[in-house]
């Protein structure tokens, strides 16, 4: 039987804390990576990386209703995407197998007989109704809501009798009197009235362990040293420190990180905007900025930098350092950000992140892309420092794309053309003396000649190249205009400038 006082004692839930630290992620699989599981993520890395420690990945899947296969792997796949590589997890394995903690269990039920059996658990045999009746009694009286401990001095012979008779239990942990203070390696010292902190339940009527006895007894045998996690977790710590003390284990450092906020500067949510880190992945964020970012949310390089590299992240990176108020999650500043790192890539490199969103967009196949990969690389070359995101990129070049007839002209743009004079003239003549070229894949060249053909004619620049630039793309802005017509070719330049003065006429 489950519990009993008569199972023996097993051995403590894991060797001394090792000298190197060696710090973990231990996110749910009920969903994919959210942006705090990221930042949490990226500052354990961090901190194990600049100290030659550990980081290490355990899948905590107690919740069996809500845990999926699928979100497991969302999880792993993303953090990877990310580039942060863990030494020791559920993919790669480790000396502190297994890394589920589903198949821990029948560790967590040693640890909890031995913990029953040394007085400092109990069983509550408290039935669903008697606590929900106890809940609403309290709060009539508007009392602290927590557990008034009435099976906390019941006989132990009593208890196993009830337990034997088969009545249904839970086991709470027996929470002693005084205070706890954390040493907080963010907070600086907390200090925990035990007052506050009911006998806590520490194995369900089902069987099942709950979350803050399980992370004390899987962190302890993986040896972790520093728990790095976000600041709603700071209420279980005074629960989980005195589990170490009753376990007779030295307990890691905890540091606690800023809650991130929305601009309405409550916790970043759904109801702020997109929380989920594939959210800007598929929005076409570039990898190295979301890090960037993230690292920004509660610590900051030197207070003059917003842009720096991995390597200066993980040189620099001390949890004493990060700030103990909630990080404001800046969008604008994030696309800003996101703009400088797009700029930092070769144009091959942008083209190669941007391929999927224009293949996504059907502007090309994945095969033409192979095929006109020289001309697409020189199409993305001359976008480069307009856009921000790669998802940006299809709506800046559809214009290259679609017959010749039907360019879509930006209504702002088809007025400024329209209010030249001489508008349709001047696109006819200077078709012609196009076709009379050799050089229209040489645009330094055409630009040169094309400037001198205006002068000749007596006009001005703007006259021939706001329709120009219209009847080309549509669009009232852009890249020069004698790339466009050296990636657009003759034959389809001609098209759209006979189709254009038609139109603007």
């Amino acid at each position: 039987m489950l519990f009993a006082r008569t199972a023996p004692n097993p051995p403590d839930p894991g060797p001394a804390v090792s000298s190197s630290p060696r710090v973990r992620i231990a996110p749910s699989p009920t969903g994919t990576v959210h942006l705090g599981l990221a930042r949490t993520s990226l500052f354990n890395w961090a901190y194990a990386r600049g100290r030659g420690g550990k980081f290490l990945l355990r899948i905590e899947d107690t919740d069996r209703e809500r845990s999926t296969v699928e979100s497991e792997r969302a999880i792993l796949e993303g953090l990877a995407w990310l580039g942060l590589d863990w030494d020791e997890g559920p993919d790669v394995g480790g000396p502190h197998a297994p890394y589920h903690q589903s198949q821990r269990i029948d560790r967590h039920r040693a640890v909890a007989a031995r913990l029953l059996e040394e007085g400092k658990a109990y069983r509550c045999f408290c039935k669903p109704e008697e606590l929900a009746a106890m809940r609403e009694e309290q709060m009539a009286g508007k009392r602290k809501l927590a557990y008034d401990g009435r099976f906390r001095d019941l006989d132990p012979t009593e208890a196993e009798r009830r337990a034997e008779g088969g009545e249904a239990f839970t086991l709470r942990f027996r929470v002693p009197e005084g205070e706890t203070r954390i040493a907080d390696l963010a907070r600086g010292e907390v200090v925990f009235d035990h007052a506050e902190v009911e006998d806590w339940v520490m194995v369900r009527q089902d069987g099942n362990p709950t979350y803050n006895f399980v992370v004390v007894c899987d962190d302890a045998d993986m040896e972790i040293t520093h728990v790095l996690r976000g600041e709603e977790h700071l209420v279980n710590t005074p629960k989980q420190l005195l589990l170490y003390i009753a376990l007779g284990l030295e307990a890691p450092s905890f540091g606690h990180l800023p809650l991130m906020l929305g601009k309405d500067k409550k916790k970043l949510s759904k109801r702020s905007g997109d929380v989920s880190l594939d959210d800007y992945r598929n929005q076409g964020y570039p990898r190295l900025a979301i890090l960037n970012f993230l690292a920004l949310q509660g610590w900051a390089l030197d207070g003059e930098h917003d842009l720096f590299t991995l390597e200066e992240l993980v040189e620099k990176f001390d949890v004493a350092d990060v700030a103990k108020a909630g990080a404001v999650f800046d969008i604008d500043k994030f696309q800003w950000m996101a703009g400088e790192y797009l700029r930092q890539e070769t144009p091959a490199e942008l083209a190669a992140h941007c391929a999927p969103f224009v293949a996504s967009a059907g502007l090309m196949t994945a095969d033409e892309l192979e095929e006109r990969g020289d001309w697409f690389v020189e199409v993305v070359r001359g976008e480069q420092e307009r856009i921000r995101l790669y998802s940006e990129l299809p709506g800046r070049i559809e214009h290259y794309f679609g017959p010749d007839d039907e360019v879509a002209y930006d209504p702002k743009a088809e007025k400024g053309a329209r209010k030249r004079e001489g508008r349709v003239e001047t696109l006819l003549a200077y078709l012609e003396w196009l076709k009379g070229r050799t050089d229209l894949a040489e645009p330094a060249a055409l630009g040169e000649a094309t400037k001198t053909w205006i002068e000749e004619r007596g006009a001005k620049i703007p006259e021939l190249f706001q329709p120009l630039r219209c009847a080309l793309t549509g669009m009232g802005g852009g890249r020069d205009l004698f790339e466009i017509i050296a990636l657009l070719g003759a034959e389809r330049t001609f098209a759209r400038i006979e189709h254009g003065a038609r139109r603007l006429g």
